[in-house]
């Protein structure tokens, strides 16, 4: 019979016979002795030319003048039927010359073999799925984790000041009058600080404000005044703010220090805000013009992005040069060349506008922004709100 996959039962009979005989000799008994007992219909012959009976095995041995060896007959009929022909085969009592004793063995489903094979398939298929999704899962909680992980103070310059990690990455750097204040900000997830550590402006602080941009946070009494007007005898700073007055940097809570970074954005923005409006008769610039395809392709693929927790690397022209685990995101992306635009579900951090601007990034549209300090002049940002897509 062709293998055409709907045999349903391979019934299986053990037989013995008093002499030496060979395979056609048994095949030659079957069908000779089965043939004509329940109609022309039921002969194995016609069984088979319908494809009701496959091709018919016979193994044997033959030791000591007698020949042992089974029957398996492959049948797409139904059980009665197969039971049927079993039986007849069973009362076989001759091969050749030679009595013979033929019993049924079991009629096996093959149905519920294959539904076996199909079960335990689909309990590995469960499986892999199980620990794919399990490592994704520990993935992700393991970046939540690390973003939520309180940096460590570390030590700057040949004075060995307290200092937050992101003092070496970040284009700004926060300046604090102590160590107390640089482990509030690092509370409030600031890494981008230094401490003076007197009133005395130590020789690496002023080294650090030829090469990136400063402002100090101190506190609101005498002491922060005298520090203030000593910073502008030696060095430039792009801004000084006060805590309130009376009150000492280190007595404030992160929160507190968010707000109050925040109020100085604020001012920082209505300033941006005024130079905008002059500027507003000028001619666009050219990626200003590049903006409206962005924002299509962005709400081509939002439907499909929205909620996978992937992030998507567009080149120039809008095509896709890679795609990521936002978990993977700030490594991945490092490796990938001619990526122009960041289209992700997740949240714009410092650490990504940073990672994305040293790889030549030029725009991000994410959920929302967190908490930002410098942004690259040449580094736009939005979110899917503002196109109207939440």
């Amino acid at each position: 019979m062709p293998d055409s996959g709907i045999v349903k039962y391979l019934v299986r009979l053990r037989f013995e016979v008093d002499g030496v005989v060979e395979r056609a000799d048994v095949i030659g008994a079957i069908f000779g002795q089965t043939e004509g007992l329940f109609g022309p219909e039921m002969n194995l012959n016609e069984l088979q030319k319908s494809w009701k009976v496959g091709r018919i095995e016979i193994n044997l041995e033959s030791k000591n003048d007698r020949t042992r060896g089974e029957v398996i007959i492959p049948m797409s009929t139904d059980i009665g039927t197969a039971a049927l022909i079993a039986a007849a085969v069973e009362s076989v009592d001759k091969v050749g010359p030679c009595s013979a004793r033929f019993s049924v063995g079991n009629i096996e489903d093959v149905r519920a073999v294959k539904r076996k094979q199909i079960v335990d398939r689909a309990k590995l298929i469960v499986r892999d799925w199980s620990s794919k999704t399990s490592s994704e899962g520990e993935n992700l909680l393991k970046d939540v984790t690390e973003s939520t992980r309180r940096a460590k103070v570390i030590s700057y310059g040949i004075e060995n000041l307290p200092a937050g990690p992101g003092v070496h990455s970040s284009d700004l750097v926060y300046l604090v009058e102590g160590r107390a204040d640089v482990v509030l900000f690092l509370r409030a997830g600031i890494e981008n600080v230094v401490a003076l550590e007197g009133t005395s402006i130590p020789d690496s602080i002023i080294e650090l404000g030829k090469k990136k941009r400063l402002i100090a946070v101190l506190d609101g009494d005498r002491g922060g005044e005298l520090i203030e007007k000593e910073l502008g005898q030696v060095m430039h700073v792009e801004k000084i703010i006060h805590a309130p007055q009376g009150k000492e940097v280190e007595d404030l809570t992160p929160i507190d220090v968010i707000n109050l970074l925040k109020a100085e954005r604020v001012d920082t923005a209505q300033l941006s805000s005024r130079r905008q409006k002059a500027a507003e008769s000028a001619p666009p610039r050219q990626h200003e013009e590049a903006d409206e395809p962005v924002v299509v392709k962005t709400r081509e693929l939002f439907p499909a992005l929205n909620g996978t927790l992937e992030a998507i690397l567009l080149d120039q022209g809008l095509q896709e040069v890679g795609r990521f685990p936002i978990s993977e995101l700030v490594q991945k992306m490092e490796g990938t060349n001619g990526a122009q635009y960041l289209i992700f579900d997740g949240i714009v951090t410092q650490r990504l506008v940073e990672s994305a601007a040293r790889v030549g990034v030029k725009g991000i549209i994410g959920h929302r922004t967190g908490e930002l300090g410098q942004i690259p002049e040449d580094v736009r940002i939005g979110t899917f709100r503002d196109l109207g897509l939440e």
